[in-house]
């Protein structure tokens, strides 16, 4: 009865930030007052696993996985699951989005409402506005080659260099404020996926990227750079590849995620249709032509599948609305409370 309760809730949250994703009207530049109570939060993370909704999923340097869900963020160390907020989640919490291991091992949280958090091991470090972080909607992190640490917000772009904030908005040239993704690729430009058009930033300027028409490309959720260069992302149109001079749409399946596995496979997440996502593999043999081999792996409602990671020993983890799973290339695990 008591996991009934507690699974019902998390049913909830994860509604509650679906819808609001779609909403018109951000979240408010403050600290959430939060909706739920005291007692309400200690059931849901007493959980033993990452058990609501899983927006990202990353690695540290030893392999293990970083998992970002909403009532906290997990580590998996191959045997069990350890969360490693437990102790800054209170009744005026929002829900984390995004974790990050940085070069000197520590780990950085970013969240809905609440700002961002470092943690060295030890101790926590919180980040807002009052310290110079552009919004306290802190949802995408991201580590450039210099170690400078970039937040993504609603406010704009933030860049952390150890000591200050610098931030990039609307103002500077970003075309829109609302941040989806972060990349630097290997010519040293970062690339932003925005809720508006798609831009990179060459440290002094920047440039909004357009197709062949001259059109931008419009609320692009996912990018990266693959082995050969190949920029690779996912706009309301579909799956994009740019190998430094054509844009090529390889699919019309949306990419909330991708990434690239030791093979050369190509994987995202994202919309089917607007009732169905699937998490989605193109074959390496194939990807480079402008109609790759395309596997459905699995298939679900929406918001079913998000982040998604490739482990140490090849498995594919991916996130979810309530939770998060693992793909061994035969079965599929879905981590639960017993």
């Amino acid at each position: 009865m008591k996991y009934a309760r507690v699974y019902a809730l998390l049913l909830v949250f994860a509604f509650h930030i679906s819808c609001e994703q779609n909403a018109k009207n951000k979240p408010q530049d403050n600290i959430s007052k939060g909706h739920y109570s005291e007692s309400q939060l200690k059931e849901a993370v007493a959980f033993k696993v990452p058990a609501s909704m899983v927006r990202n999923v990353r690695k540290d340097k030893n392999g293990n996985i970083l998992i970002a869900s909403y009532l906290g963020v997990f580590r998996y160390d191959g045997t069990s699951f350890t969360n490693l907020t437990s102790e800054i989640i209170s009744p005026r919490f929002s829900s984390f989005w995004d974790v990050l291991e940085d070069r000197k091992g520590n780990l950085w949280f970013g969240t809905k409402d609440s700002g961002a958090y470092y943690y060295n091991g030890k101790s926590f470090q919180h980040f807002t506005t009052r310290d110079g972080l552009g919004s306290n909607s802190a949802l995408h992190i991201y580590e450039d080659k210099a170690g400078n640490i970039w937040f993504g917000t609603i406010g704009g772009v933030s860049r952390y260099d150890g000591k200050s904030f610098r931030n990039f908005t609307t103002k500077d040239g970003l075309p829109n404020n609302d941040i989806n993704s972060i990349m630097e690729d290997k010519t040293g430009k970062i690339w932003f996926g925005t809720r508006g058009d798609a831009c990179y930033y060459d440290g002094k300027t920047f440039t909004i990227f357009k197709n062949k028409d001259g059109k931008p490309f419009h609320n692009v959720w996912s990018i990266i750079e693959d082995k050969k260069g190949n920029i690779w992302f996912g706009d309301v149109d579909g799956l994009w590849r740019y190998d430094g001079s054509t844009f090529t749409k390889i699919s019309q399946r949306g990419a909330y995620a991708i990434m690239e596995d030791k093979k050369g496979n190509i994987w995202t997440t994202g919309e089917v249709n607007p009732k169905t996502w699937a998490l989605s593999r193109y074959d390496q043999k194939t990807v480079y032509n402008k109609k790759p081999v395309v596997s459905e792996i699995m298939s679900g409602g929406r918001m079913d599948f998000l982040g998604i990671l490739e482990a140490d020993d090849e498995s594919i983890w991916f996130g979810t609305g309530v939770g998060v799973r693992r793909y061994d290339g035969k079965t599929i695990t879905d981590f639960k409370s017993k």
